[in-house]
């Protein structure tokens, strides 16, 4: 008997999808507006989000629901510690030591309900790997430019190296989710976990503003200051150099 909770999850989540969208740090984000900083405390705070999810799922990965959605190759904890190298360099886990307050109130959802109501993990898990898969490629190409990533390193989340196929794979999670032996009321209440879990990103996203804000004041001023002096100046520096370098100069 199919519980159809592939489609309730998308027709469920809908309005909380487009609330988190709306987020000032994402509108920014998708936009190309992404500070370095807020950037890699996000990282952080994925890590030990996606270290819980991946802790809980393997500890059921024999749960007569859990077992049918267990997939390791999405588990997301070694490429999120790439990135923290990355962004903190090779010492970062003495810099990385515990989540900001919206991350540990996610951490301590998902070990929550591990204990206490397992079959809830489907929300945690479709929430943010689904969406991983299917919008990670254009978040990272974003990312790379906003942030001159011009190495391949930094975005190592984005990558799924061993799904050859993501569409071919989202389809079969949706089927498997389709499939699990739920009835009808588990599937509304992980419905409502999945809404949950929206707002619980969407508090660590608010969370980062503030140091994106700051990094956008401080770019608009630096524009007017350095527009200023080339007022004052009635010449660039480049046109400066430019004017150095002609021959007649």
């Amino acid at each position: 008997m199919s519980s159809n909770l592939a489609t309730k999850l998308r027709e469920g989540t809908k309005e909380s999808h487009t609330m988190a969208e709306n987020v000032g740090f994402i509108k920014c984000f998708l936009k190309g507006i992404v500070e370095k900083n807020s950037y890699r405390n996000l990282v952080a705070n994925f890590y030990f989000v996606y270290s819980a999810i991946e802790e809980e799922m393997e500890k059921h990965k024999e749960h007569p629901v859990l077992s049918h959605i267990y997939y390791p190759e999405l588990n997301r904890k070694a490429s999120l510690e790439q990135d923290l190298v990355y962004y903190y360099g090779p010492a970062w886990r003495n810099e990385v030591t515990s989540p900001s307050p919206a991350g540990e109130e996610y951490v301590r959802r998902i070990r929550e309900v591990s204990a206490s109501e397992p079959e809830l993990l489907v929300a945690q898990s479709y929430t943010r790997y689904l969406g991983d898969l299917s919008g990670g490629q254009i978040l990272k190409k974003i990312a790379q430019t906003a942030m001159g990533l011009n190495d391949g390193k930094g975005t190592a989340f984005y990558e799924f190296p061993d799904i050859d196929d993501e569409k071919a794979f989202k389809n079969k999670y949706r089927q498997a989710l389709n499939d699990l032996p739920i009835d009808e009321t588990m599937a509304d209440r992980i419905v409502d976990e999945a809404n949950d879990a929206f707002g619980m990103n969407m508090n660590m996203f608010k969370e980062l503003e503030g140091n994106l804000i700051a990094a956008i004041v401080k770019m608009f001023y630096n524009g007017l200051i350095a527009k200023h002096i080339k007022g004052s100046t009635g010449r660039s520096n480049a046109e400066k150099m430019a004017a150095a370098e002609a021959p007649n100069s």
